[in-house]
């Protein structure tokens, strides 16, 4: 079992708060989606023949190629590797994409989920952002992909902003359940190095994110979740029964994934693998027969880490049975330092398992660090 990750990366304007790596520039479209080809066959033994239960296309914005495109990609994929029936295929996509036509288009792929960047039902805080859809678009194309058979649905938001109050968090909530909408990821705003909005903030043109903002609202979120039914399977993220990411699920529990395109990072459970975040040394790269990537070989710490990390976020927990699998005697020096975040009732114990509690949800990456080998 495997996942295959391909990172689309143009985008129709930044947003403020972005760092991923992506350009506006669709000018050397065409030559990196041929690189793109390129990559998934020359990394095709990287998964050593595993069966690929999902594939997702993230970004940048991978919306803004065309459906052919995506099933260029796709079909290279399934000719090279055994792809499970029933694949889970996600597409990222802006609401600004999803018009009748290009909707009609992707229905005739394999794509079979999507991931809509809606962000706010608030054109202001779309206009804050530095979006390039507003709030109808956001409405008009979830309604249009459950119009042409898509069920499969997930919308992101964030909240902890300046602009939203806890009446604009509730009202976008309360949108996401009657566009009946099934999973939900929603982060909040961080302030990331070398973004606009950095710089805003830095030159006093934005005010800082607000710590006791962002606590509150989450815990309206995770409250208003429970309410209508949804499961809290990841920190960021709710879904209705059986309506999980399997592709994220899959990352959080420690599966190998290949990661194609620049920027993108692949895993096999020993090693860690990055490519170059730049298109042009990229392409150039892939043309020359040469994969542009760095690789570290993980330790016995790094893994230890890696999985508290990832598994202490999930609703399935941390299990002392597969830290000792990692590492021998791994579980009992855990213990030792979890002491302070049991008796702060940040975290509880049952069968083996350690699972963050409601209140230990808000300081999940503490934790985490306060954990680590």
């Amino acid at each position: 079992m495997a996942g295959i990750y391909i990172h689309i990366p143009f985008c129709k304007q930044a947003c403020h708060y972005c760092d991923f790596h992506f350009s506006t520039s669709p000018q050397y479209k065409d030559e990196l989606v041929q690189a793109l080809v390129s990559e998934i066959k020359l990394q095709k033994n990287y998964l050593n023949s595993e069966t690929v239960e999902t594939i997702y296309f993230g970004g940048g914005t991978p919306s803004v190629l065309a459906a052919d495109e995506i099933q260029l990609l796709i079909n290279t994929i399934t000719e090279l590797h055994t792809v499970a029936s029933g694949a889970e295929i996600t597409l990222e996509a802006n609401p600004d994409d999803l018009d009748v036509a290009k909707v009609k288009a992707f229905k005739q792929t394999d794509v079979n989920r999507f991931s809509i960047g809606i962000q706010s039902f608030f054109d202001e805080d779309l206009v804050w952002m530095n979006r390039a859809h507003r709030a109808r678009e956001s409405e008009t194309a979830v309604k249009r992909v459950q119009d042409a058979g898509f069920e499969n649905i997930t919308a992101d938001l964030i909240y902890g902003y300046p602009l939203l109050t806890d009446t604009k968090w509730k009202q976008n909530l309360d949108r996401i359940f009657e566009l009946s909408i099934p999973h939900v990821s929603a982060y909040s705003m961080t302030v990331e190095p070398q973004t606009a909005l950095a710089a805003f903030i830095s030159k006093k043109k934005q005010p800082p994110m607000n710590d006791q903002q962002s606590a509150a609202q989450f815990m309206v979120l995770m409250q208003a979740m429970a309410d209508h039914g949804f499961e809290h399977y990841e920190i960021s993220n709710f879904a209705l029964p059986g309506k999980y990411s399997k592709h994220n699920s899959n990352y959080w529990q420690g599966v190998k994934y290949l990661g194609i395109g620049p920027s993108a990072h692949s895993y096999n459970g020993e090693v860690r693998q990055w490519n170059i975040a730049n298109n042009a040394k990229y392409t150039k790269a892939i043309i020359g027969g040469k994969i542009p990537a760095e690789t570290e070989t993980l330790t016995e710490a790094n893994r230890l880490n890696e999985y508290i990390m990832t598994s202490i976020r999930t609703m399935w927990g941390l299990s002392l049975n597969r830290l000792n699998a990692i590492a021998k005697g791994a579980a009992d020096q855990l213990q030792v330092e979890a002491r302070e975040f049991f008796d702060k009732e940040w975290i509880t114990e049952k069968d083996g398992i350690i699972y963050l509690t409601a209140t230990g949800k808000l300081y999940a990456d503490n934790i985490a660090a306060g954990l680590f080998f």
